[in-house]
C-alpha cells in the first residue's frame, strides 16, 4: 500500500501571485499540441497547414477548451452551485473544468477556424485529434498532484492512501486516466493518423478511444460526492457523457469507410 505524497498544489508563489501545478499542466498541454501540430505540418507538407495556421488554430482551440470546460462543469456537474452563486462561474481559481464541455468548445472552435480559412470541418478535427491526448495526460497528472479526483477503495498492492480524504487504500485513478486517455490514446491516434484512411476516421477513432477508455477508467474513480451514481447504482456522470461519444464515433467511423468515392489520404 502506498501513501499519496501530499504535493504542494502551488508550484510557485511570488507575493500575492500563486502559480498552481494544474495551471502549469495546461501550459504543458497546449505547448505539446503546438509542437505536435507543427511537426505534422512539416511532415505532411502536402496537407497545406502553415505554422501560422497551426498557431492560430491552437489559439482558437485553447479558448474553446477553457470556456467550454468551464461551462461544461457548470451544466454537467455544478448547476445547482451556479444557481446559488452565479459569480462562481468566474472564480476559475476555485477549480471546476469538464472534459466533455471542453470537447464541445474545441469542436466549435475547429468549425469556426475551419470556416475562416476554408478548410472542411473534419479536415480540421482530424488534424487536431492526435494533438489532444498529451494535453489530457498532463491534465490528469495535474489532478494527481493536486490530490483531486481520487479513486475508489481497493485492496490491490498499488492502492494509495490519500490522507486528506480518509485512511482507505484507493485506486490512483488519475494515473490510470493519464496512462489510458493520455499516453495510450496518443500512441494510437498518432500511428493511425500517419496511415492511409478516409476523412473523419481520425476524429471518429478519437471519440471511440476516449469514450471507451474513460468509461472503463470511471469504474475505478470515486463518483463526485454531490452527484454520486446517476443510474443503476453504477453509472457515473462521466460514463453517461461518454455514451454519446461512443455512438457518434461508431457512426462516423462507419460513414468514413462506407464512402467508396472518398479517396484515402494519409492525413
Amino acid at each position: 500500500m502506498l501513501t499519496f505524497p501530499q504535493f504542494d498544489p502551488v508550484a510557485l508563489a511570488i507575493g500575492p501571485i500563486s502559480i498552481h501545478w494544474y495551471g502549469i499542466m495546461y501550459i504543458v498541454g497546449f505547448g505539446a499540441a503546438w509542437w505536435l501540430g507543427n511537426l505534422r505540418a512539416r511532415r505532411d507538407r502536402w496537407n497545406d497547414w502553415s505554422a501560422t495556421q497551426v498557431s492560430d488554430l491552437l489559439f482558437y482551440c485553447a479558448l474553446g477548451a477553457v470556456l467550454g470546460g468551464r461551462l461544461g462543469s457548470v451544466l454537467f456537474y455544478n448547476f445547482d452551485r451556479f444557481l446559488a452563486d452565479p459569480l462562481w462561474l468566474l472564480r476559475v481559481w476555485e477549480g471546476g473544468m469538464s472534459f466533455h464541455g471542453g470537447l464541445l468548445g474545441v469542436l466549435f472552435a475547429s468549425w469556426l477556424y475551419g470556416r475562416r480559412i476554408g478548410k472542411d470541418f473534419f479536415i480540421v478535427t482530424d488534424f487536431v485529434a492526435p494533438a489532444v491526448p498529451l494535453g489530457l495526460a498532463a491534465g490528469r497528472l495535474g489532478n494527481f498532484i493536486g490530490g483531486e479526483l481520487w479513486g475508489r477503495p481497493t485492496e490491490l498492492p498499488w492502492g494509495m492512501v490519500f490522507p486528506h480524504v480518509d485512511s482507505l487504500s484507493r485506486h490512483p485513478s488519475q494515473l490510470y486516466q493519464m496512462a489510458l486517455e493520455g499516453l495510450a490514446l496518443f500512441a494510437l491516434l498518432w500511428w493511425f493518423s500517419s496511415r492511409k484512411r478516409p476523412k473523419c476516421a481520425v476524429s471518429a477513432l478519437f471519440l471511440l478511444g476516449y469514450g471507451s477508455l474513460r468509461f472503463l477508467a470511471e469504474f475505478t474513480r470515486q463518483p463526485d460526492a454531490h452527484i454520486g451514481f446517476v443510474a443503476f447504482d453504477w453509472l457515473t456522470m462521466g460514463q453517461l457523457l461518454c455514451l454519446p461519444m461512443l455512438g457518434l464515433g461508431l457512426f462516423l467511423l462507419w460513414l468514413a469507410y462506407s464512402r467508396r468515392a472518398a479517396k484515402p489520404v494519409p492525413d
